[in-house]
């Protein structure tokens, strides 16, 4: 733990644990936006104004979270609080960026589930449909903007975008697929593939923080063989203890025991941000397992993209319409099944989240600047840009053809997706903005459709 005692100038202080859980407990109810907009409100908030810990060290700790499968947001966060406060530190760093999000999309999912028959409930999912089109077209634009750079990259999205449109591809494959292609195209094309992805801070001093550039890392934080298969024998552990226990209790092929299996392979496999890891989620539990409807899977974006957190918590929105759908607790415990299954893919979802930054994080601390991995992660996040535009072409299939055939277009949903994207483009209207103001006119159309009809 850093010590308590020690000051910087600007009498900057390390915090007690009981205040990092305050602040670990205010950013989990407050993360809205996205993984930018949350690293952005960390590092204001721990760089610039706390001043917790530097713009460099900060900056460090993101450029490993980010070649991670998993959430790089909440991957940061338990970064930053194991480094401050021991595993504690960083357990609940990363539990509480989680908690908040996880109770409300249970709260949301139930009253999805409960009324989302009522007509002006329908309505307002009506609109909001179109908007999550334009959100996830948008966020293809934002990476594609980021990263491709050159015809290769624009190659290898276009790869991507064929095989799992097209050619139905596994998404984990396309993933390694790509990686193994960047990683053997690095050496003879080097420069095509030397794309930034780590975030550049504009500001390059704060003055001294707790975390100092030149602060040692403190004792927990020191690379040991010993200590990294300890945790890696205990993470193991645990998730065979909770596999076994739900194989035992329910059977293999049960719901439960089947999401718990799944998600663990989307948390492992999936890299690229929560919007990579929807095309995999929606192939397994829409197209296979059948937990929902794609119309359902596209309403629980819709929810995701409102509530705080990272994005990848619409997981408990698919487990929760999958535990209520299957029933599998009984009939008589729908709310019980929902929830029980929302927290028991969270846990396994985040799980190796926790394992990467306690096993891997020591290390990093002990290689500053050492990682070479940019050339695979640069390839890989070409193709999700492939990946969330076939996504987001699926999704306006569901949207504008609700009847499947071009004669039955749905010319408002089709406005309404143009509205939406331009207003994030050209006006970069926040995201809960622009789906409250599409349920309004989900709404309006409702009631005005009726009158012109």
């Amino acid at each position: 733990m850093i010590d308590r005692a020690q000051k910087n100038n600007g009498n900057i202080v390390a915090p007690t644990l009981r205040e990092a859980i305050g602040y670990w407990f205010k950013l989990g109810l407050l993360s809205f936006g996205g993984p930018a907009g949350q690293i952005a409100m960390m590092h204001h908030d721990l760089v610039e104004k706390k001043r917790w810990i530097s713009d460099k060290r900060f900056l460090h700790a993101l450029n490993y979270c980010m070649i991670l499968p998993g959430p790089e947001a909440q991957q940061l966060a338990t970064y930053i609080g194991w480094l401050m406060h021991r595993t504690w530190g960083g357990v609940i760093a990363g539990g509480l960026f989680v908690l908040p999000s996880l109770l409300i999309l249970i709260a949301l999912s139930w009253g999805y589930m409960r009324f989302g028959d009522i007509p002006q409930v329908a309505a307002m999912l009506y609109g909001i449909k179109p908007a999550v089109v334009a959100i996830v077209l948008f966020a293809a634009y934002r990476i594609g903007l980021r990263v491709l750079k050159n015809k290769i990259l624009w190659g290898v999205a276009l790869f991507a975008f064929v095989a799992i449109s097209l050619l139905d591809l596994p998404f984990p494959l396309i993933i390694l697929a790509t990686g193994l292609v960047g990683t053997v195209a690095h050496y003879y094309f080097p420069r095509q593939f030397n794309i930034v992805k780590a975030h550049q801070s504009s500001v390059s001093q704060h003055g001294k923080a707790v975390i100092d550039d030149d602060t040692p890392s403190p004792p927990h934080a020191k690379f040991s063989m010993r200590k990294m298969l300890k945790w890696l024998g205990g993470s193991i552990a645990i998730w065979c203890m909770a596999m076994a226990l739900l194989t035992l209790v329910y059977g293999w092929q049960a719901v439960l025991t089947q999401m718990a299996w799944f998600f663990t392979k989307a948390a492992l496999l999936t890299f690229g941000g929560a919007y990579a890891v929807l095309p995999y989620v929606y192939q397994g539990a829409v197209e296979h397992y059948h937990w929902l409807t794609p119309h359902q899977m596209i309403d629980g974006l819709a929810l995701g993209e409102t509530t705080p957190g990272p994005l990848i918590m619409v997981v408990a929105f698919v487990g929760f319409v999958g535990g209520w759908s299957q029933a599998v607790l009984g009939s008589d415990s729908l709310f019980l099944s929902g929830a029980v299954a929302a927290m028991l893919v969270t846990f396994f979802t985040f799980l190796p989240s926790f394992l990467f930054i306690f096993i891997g994080a020591p290390l990093v601390e002990a290689t500053q600047n050492n990682l070479k991995l940019s050339a695979p992660l640069t390839a890989i996040t070409a193709a999700v840009v492939g990946v969330i535009v076939s996504l987001a072409l699926f999704f306006a299939q569901h949207v504008f053809l609700p009847t499947a055939t071009l004669h039955g277009i749905d010319y408002y949903a089709v406005l309404l997706a143009v509205l939406a994207l331009w207003l994030l483009v050209k006006w970069n209207l926040s995201v809960i903005k622009l789906v409250l103001a599409c349920a309004a006119l989900g709404l309006l159309h409702f009631y005005w459709l009726p009158v012109v009809s």
